[in-house]
């Protein structure tokens, strides 16, 4: 008796280096349970994140927002300097809860944990660690943005319908950061590189349209700041919780799919790279 196989078309293989299937999905989950064990008892390292972002809301919101009074909004229209902020501290938590654990935490677990050295000795492998590393690090950075959105809701900053999209587009936002953010660890060679990090995280918070409109930048600086993907993430944020919704959030919220698309096969080329050649 004769079998005949069918080799799969060579563009299959590309597709399935891209595409997350179900298959990676089930696999990836293990680390994803791994990193709830093991950060079950560290509740209070990872909450020291959410509480940054509020510190500037309370801080810059209230206080500066009393000096300030009103700003434009993203249409023009006018809205208090705590509404303004709000939206744009809450995509900052959704990023900072990605990048901190996509960086920090994937860095020591490749170069002084081996752990993926091991994972990679079951049936595991570098799509299924990239995938499992960003989700939980989507997860760290999802639930940044709940706490956030609770913390809007109960001061009354959140007056739009349009505010119930705003977590599915915090967990897009983490999803691409933790991509990006994992895909950047793979190339650090020492914690003194974790400081190009915070040199590119501070300008973009500070820059991004977080505490000051686009107008207020000359034309150069504000080409410069359209191309921050934190400013992409605030656009969405702003537009959801102050109800001023229109068809370009679709190409910001694109941008964000694309950003994750490319950390995620960055991340898993990479760690095949460095691990299993």
């Amino acid at each position: 008796m004769t079998v005949t196989t069918t080799a799969p078309p060579a563009s299959s293989g590309l597709l399935l280096r891209v595409l997350p299937t179900g298959l990676y999905a089930g696999r990836a989950r293990v680390l994803v349970e791994r990193s709830l064990l093991v950060n079950r008892r560290a509740y209070l390292a990872m909450l020291s994140g959410f509480f940054e972002p509020l510190f500037y809301l309370f801080g810059l919101g209230f206080g500066f927002g009393r000096l300030v009074g009103e700003v434009a909004g993203p249409s023009g229209q006018p809205v208090t300097y705590v509404a303004f902020v709000a939206p744009a501290l809450l995509a900052a938590s959704a990023m900072n809860g990605a990048v901190y654990d996509a960086t920090f935490n994937i860095f020591f677990k490749f170069k002084y944990a081996k752990l993926y050295d091991a994972v990679l000795t079951t049936p595991m492998g570098p799509m299924d660690v990239a995938i499992g590393e960003i989700s939980w690090a989507l997860i760290r950075g999802a639930l940044y943005s709940t706490g956030f959105l609770a913390v809007m809701l109960g001061m009354g900053l959140l007056t739009s319908p349009w505010a119930l999209l705003a977590l599915p587009a915090a967990v897009l936002v983490a999803f691409a950061f933790a991509a990006v953010g994992m895909a950047c660890a793979t190339f650090m060679r020492s914690w003194q590189d974790f400081d190009l990090v915070l040199l590119a995280l501070m300008p973009m918070f500070l820059f991004s349209t977080t505490f000051f409109p686009l107008t207020v930048y000359p034309v150069p600086l504000q080409v410069a700041v359209q191309c921050f993907p934190l400013y992409h993430a605030i656009e969405v944020m702003r537009a959801l919780t102050i109800g001023d919704v229109h068809w370009s959030l679709l190409g910001h919220l694109s941008y964000f799919v694309v950003m994750a698309a490319v950390g995620t096969v960055i991340s898993s080329r990479r760690l095949d790279k460095l691990l299993l050649s």
